[in-house]
């Protein structure tokens, strides 16, 4: 794929350069945000070799690409850029509303960094594993070194959230991974001794509540969004000459105290109470929960505003060790897998039968359910309601059995470890709960699709 050759047409085709207000790209889709929607040619762009589909919602211009989607963005930059675009990064040429700039923002602050969420809560998964079949002591340098392998990711979530949230609001991204860095730093957990969350100190008469910032997500992003508009101040004011030294010295003077005395306290208790409120209706109905995620996770995925919950489940593993909702996830990918079981089994049309057989292995493998949802489901609304009814069932059933995750993962066949904990009946719940979405779609699917449909 010439990826250089695909970036130009895509961008003849949105308006140009000029109508490029902001650019990021997800797991599998490069999202714009344009100045004016009218000017894209949403049949051109679709029609352009690479693009599967093009979906103009919550206020994004998303161009559905694939796995490959990085080497797309690497080439699409670059030439917004040399035609005098801003950086991408920088949120005051955003439009459209609060929500859906919320919802950029969060997609491209997690996307870079949920390669690495996702193989260490596999391998978490696998080292669990290993212990509970007797292969591996808890009391051995194998298991301390795997664990710490495992866990990094989660340990020094604030650096590398600091990091990505540099890149996309516009501040240092090397500044920014210090100011995450300063939170967990050893000295200042120490400062907190026995007593945990809520210990006091003070800074320069200035009272402190102290906080275990290890494994937390908003603090930092909030942090890291207050210090943008700092660090372009300075870098605006401060001359050249100076800017090496002062722009840091000044940035982390300021920011580390504002961080630890207001900003960092506000981010831990706003998320734990998002959080709270997530997991309480979870127990107050965990099955309705499972039917409402499971139905309708593709629903949120197909508007690309799915992104907004993966903060809660990243947040509930950090702090708690599981989390209840990647299952309901589960249980959407495996209905999707099911739907496109039917769907082969029934239909004779050689290019459905094969999109739908390539759709089954891609999931199951690397649990990306775009393509088949944009390229089957979205155009048949049979098919899409038999998923939705295959995830709802399965879901439900998850949150019957209280099924949970060791690990923030994508549904695929290859993540089943994160399904292994102390208890194997949580293991064998989720393959219940598996297998029944992907049955109740497959039925569905098979009873819906004609003999005669073809791939539209």
């Amino acid at each position: 794929m010439d990826y250089k050759k695909m970036a130009k047409s895509i961008l003849e085709n949105i308006g140009g350069s000029e109508n490029v207000a902001n650019m990021t790209h997800c797991a599998t889709r490069l999202r714009l945000t344009l100045r004016d929607t009218s000017k894209a040619d949403d049949q051109a762009v679709e029609n352009i070799d690479g693009v599967i589909n093009v979906i103009n919602k919550a206020g994004q211009y998303q161009l559905l690409i694939g796995t490959e989607v990085g080497k797309l963005y690497d080439e699409f930059e670059p030439l917004v850029k040399g035609e005098g675009i801003v950086e991408s990064t920088d949120t005051k040429e955003q439009t459209g509303s609060i929500i859906s700039n919320i919802f950029s923002a969060v997609s491209a602050i997690f996307a870079p960094i949920l390669p690495a969420l996702a193989g260490s809560g596999i391998l978490r998964g696998l080292l669990i594993l290993c212990v509970q079949l007797g292969l591996i002591s808890e009391d051995s340098g194998t298991y301390s070194i795997i664990f710490v392998a495992s866990m990094s990711v989660f340990y020094f979530l604030p650096v590398l959230l600091a990091f990505t949230s540099a890149r996309r609001f516009g501040a240092s991204p090397y500044i920014s991974a210090l100011i995450g860095a300063a939170l967990i730093n050893p000295d200042f957990i120490g400062l907190m001794g026995d007593a945990g969350n809520g210990a006091t100190t003070e800074f320069f008469g200035i009272p402190v509540v102290l906080m275990n910032y290890n494994s937390t997500v908003v603090p930092i992003i909030l942090s890291i969004w207050a210090f943008s508009y700092l660090y372009k101040f300075l870098d605006a004011k401060v001359p050249e000459t100076l800017k090496l030294v002062i722009i840091p010295l000044v940035s982390l003077a300021i920011m580390v105290p504002l961080t630890v005395i207001v900003i960092g306290p506000i981010g831990v208790y706003s998320g734990e109470a998002v959080a709270n409120v997530v997991n309480w209706l979870i127990e107050r109905s965990s099955v309705l929960t499972g039917v409402l995620v499971g139905g309708g996770w593709s629903i949120l995925v197909s508007l690309g505003i799915h992104w907004a919950v993966n903060p809660i489940m990243i947040n509930n593993v950090s702090t708690y060790g599981f989390d209840y909702i990647v299952p309901f996830t589960f249980a959407c990918n495996f209905a999707v897998i099911g739907t496109t079981i039917g769907v082969y089994f029934k239909a004779k049309d050689k290019k459905l039968r094969s999109f739908a057989l390539t759709g089954l292995v891609t999931i199951a493998l690397s649990a990306i359910i775009e393509a088949t949802l944009f390229g089957l489901l979205v155009k048949n609304k049979k098919l899409f309601l038999a998923q939705i009814i295959g995830g709802a069932v399965g879901g439900a059933y998850l949150g019957l059995m209280k099924v949970v995750t060791n690990a923030f993962v994508f549904g695929s066949v290859t993540t089943f470890p994160a399904f292994v904990g102390e208890k194997s009946s949580n293991f064998i719940q989720a393959m219940i709960g598996l297998l029944i979405s992907m049955a109740v779609s497959a039925v569905l699917a098979f009873i819906f699709t004609n003999k005669d449909e073809k791939l539209a």
